[in-house]
């Protein structure tokens, strides 16, 4: 059997991403195939509703990961699950949970399917700081999937993906509407559309780090960093060089995320 395909949905708690899956496993999936749904072990409960849409879907298990003293990943792939739907931490920062999860990857046995970005427009609309928040989400993703839209102007929603297209991001961008995509197939088919090359294997890069390790050894320091994905890079302090806002801050604290 395959790597499991490991699907990470990025996004804030609130903007509805596990009834998202829902829809994904349900309709993206075909009868043969068995998905894993892992949320933070702190998340709170769905709504009773959701909760009894995911207890019916057959091929859909509903797991927790957590993390440990030293920040790392936590998690068990079961037997013969082929696709994992990892829900990271929406009140956390999307760095640190991209590095953990590249940790964790290995070590389970699995395989990156996609990075998938859950938008609340409505957030983001209500906080234009958070901006460089979702642009590092961006920046690792495939996919970028707009949801809870109903109170945001058409304006905010054309302004956001237009700066997209604008930058040249490669990623497939399509609208959430009543907690399901149009394609859910389209959505898991597991091309890399992302700008971040943190996923991707590392053999094809090999004999460039090697070429370059040979021209530090020989013409001096190259620049601190180099190689390193801008979002990952960090200062001799442990701090990384591109911090994002705290989303705590805007959330808030008796929403849930779904």
């Amino acid at each position: 059997m395959s790597a499991p395909a490991v699907y990470l949905i990025l996004g804030p708690s609130g903007a509805g991403r596990r009834a998202l899956i829902a829809d994904l496993a349900e309709n993206g999936l075909d009868a043969t195939e068995k998905a894993l749904l892992l949320t933070f072990m702190d998340e709170p409960p769905p709504p009773p509703d959701l909760a009894e849409h995911l207890g019916r879907l057959t091929n859909l298990a509903c797991r927790t990961w957590e993390l440990d003293d030293d920040k790392r990943l936590i998690a068990t792939i079961e037997e013969g699950v082929s696709h994992v739907f990892f829900v990271s931490n929406g009140r956390a920062d999307p760095v640190d949970e991209i590095e953990a999860v590249l940790g964790w990857l290995p070590a389970a046995g699995a395989s990156i399917g996609r990075v998938i970005t859950v938008v609340d427009c409505a957030l983001g609309h209500a906080h234009p700081e958070l901006k460089r928040w979702y642009d590092a989400c961006v920046h690792f993703s495939d996919v970028v999937l707009l949801g809870r839209r109903s109170s945001v102007p058409n304006a905010w929603i054309g302004e956001f993906t237009g700066r997209l297209r604008k930058e040249h991001f490669p990623c497939l961008v399509e609208l959430i509407k009543n907690d399901e995509v149009e394609n859910p197939a389209l959505i898991l088919e597991p091309q890399a559309r992302r700008i971040s090359t943190v996923f991707d294997a590392g053999e094809e890069w090999a004999d460039l780090e090697d070429e370059d390790e040979d021209e530090e050894s020989e013409g001096g320091d190259s620049g601190a960093g180099a190689g390193v994905d801008p979002y990952l890079e960090k200062l001799p302090s442990g701090r990384r060089v591109r911090e994002l806002p705290d989303i705590r801050r805007f959330l808030d604290q008796a929403g849930q995320d779904q």
